[in-house]
């Protein structure tokens, strides 16, 4: 449970940077609310000595439950286009309706693959404080005060990462990761960068899938013993990368430079 040594400083600070704009409150909300469902999980774990917090239905049920909040925080605060993504090349895609079954969908699918990335150590820590100022660099000309929130969080995980990194002092713990996913949604959506959102995310995307191929592949291929096959030798797909001889600095090290790839390749579609 990491995260909560830097999570709410990094918030306390960009709010009071921003003199508590409400986009920065709000923002900041949400992640602190992704945080306290990654806390609570991590300390059922921690009482019950065992690798069961909460149920996975609780968990999915708090983190629809937050992502509907903010949702209808932004219908209620934010103007009529908040519903249209900007896309390369000066295009825009109106959604309207559609975009708060989006919004949702983003919120907790961003926390979830977050929290997936966590697995090494200074993994998602490093990998987060890339997508983090990567999106803030983005949205700086329009929306600074989301910029100032991003660096923050950014901030927070690279000094997390001075006793995070391999071998870890502190684990980073759903406490953290599930807030840095919500943080990244969270602001994504405010700031019309959903589709800059999902490359600088791009290594969150391929853990998630990577877990949702090995146990699609798993069941496809079960035999009458009720055994299947493996597609990778373990997922998430860094675990994959380990089994195949990888140490555990290189993976995150390749980790990190396609992460910073990806950012730049972000900067330069957005």
């Amino acid at each position: 449970m990491g995260g909560i040594f830097f999570v709410p400083v990094a918030v306390i600070v960009a709010l009071v940077w921003t003199g508590f704009n409400p986009d920065v409150l709000a923002v900041s909300v949400l992640t602190l609310a992704y945080g306290a469902i990654g806390f609570l999980d991590d300390w059922q774990i921690l009482l019950k000595k065992s690798n069961k917090g909460i149920s996975a239905r609780m968990k999915l049920a708090l983190q629809i439950g937050f992502a509907a909040l903010f949702c209808l925080w932004m219908a209620w605060s934010q103007p009529w286009d908040i519903t249209t993504i900007l896309l390369p090349l000066g295009m825009t895609l109106p959604l309207g309706a559609a975009f708060w079954l989006l919004a949702g969908f983003v919120l907790v699918a961003e926390s979830n693959a977050t929290n997936l990335t966590d697995g090494l150590d200074g993994l998602a820590g490093g990998t987060g404080a890339i997508a983090l100022m990567g999106l803030g660099a983005l949205i700086a000309p329009t929306s600074p005060e989301l910029m100032v929130f991003c660096a923050c969080l950014s901030g927070g995980c690279l000094g997390f990462l001075a006793h995070n990194h391999n071998p870890a002092k502190v684990f980073m713990g759903d406490t953290g990761s599930l807030a840095l996913g919500g943080a990244l949604a969270a602001v994504g959506l405010l700031s019309h960068s959903l589709f800059a959102l999902l490359i600088l995310s791009g290594i969150f995307l391929v853990e998630s899938l990577s877990v949702i191929a090995q146990v699609g592949y798993y069941k496809a291929t079960k035999n009458s013993e009720g055994v299947g096959k493996r597609l990778f030798k373990m997922a998430p797909l860094h675990h994959h990368f380990e089994l195949t001889g990888w140490s555990e600095t290189k993976v995150v090290s390749r980790f990190y430079l396609i992460g910073g790839l990806l950012a730049v390749l972000g900067f330069a579609v957005h």
